[in-house]
């Protein structure tokens, strides 16, 4: 954490979440829900909920403040097929099925009370990139609507988001995957959800079938609906390959383009640092600590978006100086 703040950045992501069916497919988690006992228990021992409280701990110490996403569309450390092995549910009717929910919000209840007095948290955050294929797009906002509902009604004071990836819906088809709804997000619905305080954007384009320039379009597009509706948008994941012999130049590129836009701020996927015990958990998007790289593309990026939001602040100001 030290590192992070450092390098001048104020707000980074962090997993709260962590679930287990067996207690024995994971060395760290938060939340047990055994299918054997049926039964359903927080892990406070030392590979339990002692580590988020370390890492929350940490970022009071340097001033960082943390998004925790309390859930994850994918089986990483657990996600949404936990709780549907535990309740016989299906991916697709998890966001609906009453006793997954029911202890989806019991977890999200102990979570926000635990920390909500911290002055670390900077959001709540519903998923990590829901997704319901084969789903109309109305179930994941409902969803979205009563869960960021219920959130603020056990902590007001604090930020809430939804994690979600921007999909955007359009008729037209020769704008591809990305804009199709197939993913069950329309995420203009969900960006007019009262309870969510700002939009959330992920961009890995060579994944999704479009090209490295495409990314800046794709930053416009939802830079514009931040206009339209007044409501902040973050893009709080994006990242090139470390085998992409241009990635510095794709990278500072897309920032110039967030610069120049209305998106609030970004946070790149994802930080990388050389563990004292050797480990290396980190994926081929991760940008390490120390390098020349990581100067260019994280550093000198932090500086530049600090000053945008001291001038965004300053036209605000003078802004409302001329209203009144």
């Amino acid at each position: 954490m030290s590192q992070i703040a450092d390098s001048g950045l104020k707000v980074t992501r962090v997993w709260a979440f962590g679930n287990t069916n067996t207690g024995a497919d994971q060395p760290v988690y938060f939340q047990f829900l055994d299918t054997t006992k049926k039964t359903i228990t927080i892990n406070n021992g030392t590979n339990g909920i002692a580590r988020l409280d370390a890492a929350v701990a940490a970022a009071e110490k340097h001033g960082i403040q943390l998004v925790l996403p309390m859930l994850n569309n994918w089986d990483d450390l657990g996600g949404i097929n936990t709780y549907c092995a535990y309740f016989g549910c299906t991916h697709e009717n998890f966001w609906t099925h009453a006793e997954a929910q029911k202890a989806y919000r019991d977890y999200v209840t102990f979570i926000v009370n635990r920390y909500k007095d911290s002055p670390a948290i900077f959001s709540w955050q519903l998923c990590n990139e829901p997704r319901c294929q084969n789903c109309e797009t109305s179930v994941i906002t409902s969803w979205a609507t009563e869960l960021s509902s219920f959130i603020k009604s056990l902590d007001p004071k604090h930020r809430v988001s939804l994690g979600d990836e921007g999909w955007l819906c359009s008729d037209d088809t020769s704008l591809g995957y990305a804009y199709s709804c197939s993913e069950g997000i329309d995420f203009e619905a969900n960006l007019k959800i009262s309870t969510l305080d700002y939009g959330t954007v992920h961009m890995y384009p060579i994944g999704w079938g479009y090209t490295y320039p495409w990314g800046n379009q794709w930053i416009r597009d939802h830079a514009a609906l931040a206009l339209k509706y007044g409501k902040p948008i973050v893009l709080e994941e994006y990242g090139v390959e470390s085998t992409t012999s241009n990635r510095t130049a794709v990278l500072q590129q897309w920032q110039q383009t967030i610069i120049d836009s209305d998106i609030a701020y970004d946070s790149f996927w994802q930080f990388g640092t050389n563990l004292p015990s050797g480990a290396n958990p980190y994926d081929d998007y991760a940008l390490f600590y120390g390098t020349q790289e990581y100067q260019d593309v994280v550093i000198d990026h932090a500086q530049d978006i600090s000053k945008k939001a001291v001038s965004t602040a300053a036209r605000r100001r003078a802004s409302s100086r001329r209203l009144n």
